[in-house]
């Protein structure tokens, strides 16, 4: 028997899940269920809200413009949320959207864009970044629903980041060659709480580096012999980083 029903339809909803409650639709995810998948009345669909678990509901009231649904049976409690942090230099649209949705599907609890010298993308949409780790989350059976935060430059984003946090850099500079190895050590003496911080394209500067290798709790490592493009270089470092640290365990 498979571990996640991946055959019925699975939507984040805000409101409060519970035995019999009714929860109310918005005008996309009403368009969606009744026009785009034509779902009829009594349909399932799996509904989570990143707090009360997982639960089967069925579609209730449909109509062209407001739906809802009808809350029935919770099918998984609510999983201990990860405490994961990604700090990336953001990418333009396209490959920020791929990246949100990897990191997510990876177990990432927080999305903090870092603005760097030499990041390459001006703006950050932030509600399109949370609707893609909706989106990602509905599609994959996670039950968390990691929060996107506001760009920060990058030492106002060093400087709220709580010290005890292991702090895994990524840093095609980095002495460091095996960083299997490298985790595996860190793993002897980690503090709680894990983030993963890779930067732009172009690099960091000398002076970002100094500063970032300058907080305790730092492990400073490449990924490998090659180059990576910075949204290969997400889903590489979080899988690492999940594997050695993480959940994966």
């Amino acid at each position: 028997m498979p571990r996640y029903d991946f055959r019925t339809q699975r939507l984040f909803v805000k409101a409060p899940l519970a035995e019999g409650a009714i929860v109310p639709l918005d005008a996309g995810q009403t368009n969606y269920l009744c026009n785009v998948l034509r779902l009829s009345p009594g349909d399932p669909v799996l509904v989570f809200n990143g707090r009360d678990g997982e639960w089967r509901a069925s579609l209730a009231r449909p109509g062209k413009r407001s739906a809802a649904l009808e809350v029935a049976e919770r099918l998984r409690a609510q999983t201990r949320p990860g405490d994961l942090h990604y700090l990336f230099a953001p990418l333009k649209a396209a490959r920020l959207d791929y990246m949100v949705q990897k990191a997510v599907e990876l177990g990432v609890s927080r999305l903090q864009p870092v603005v760097t010298r030499h990041t390459q993308a001006a703006r950050v949409n932030v509600e399109r970044m949370q609707a893609n780790a909706i989106e990602a989350a509905e599609q994959c059976g996670v039950l968390d629903l990691a929060e996107a935060c506001e760009p920060l430059p990058l030492d106002k984003a060093l400087a709220a980041l709580d010290e005890s946090r292991l702090l895994v850099f990524c840093d095609e500079d980095a002495p460091v060659r095996d960083p299997v190895e490298a985790l595996s050590a860190a793993r002897r003496n980690a503090p709680q709480g894990l983030a993963v911080l890779v930067g732009p394209e172009g690099g960091f500067a000398g002076e970002e580096r100094a500063a970032i290798t300058r907080r305790p709790h730092v492990l400073r490592l490449a990924l490998g012999p090659r180059i990576l493009r910075a949204d290969t270089a997400a889903v590489a470092a979080l899988a690492l980083v999940q594997a050695v640290l993480g959940d994966w365990r």
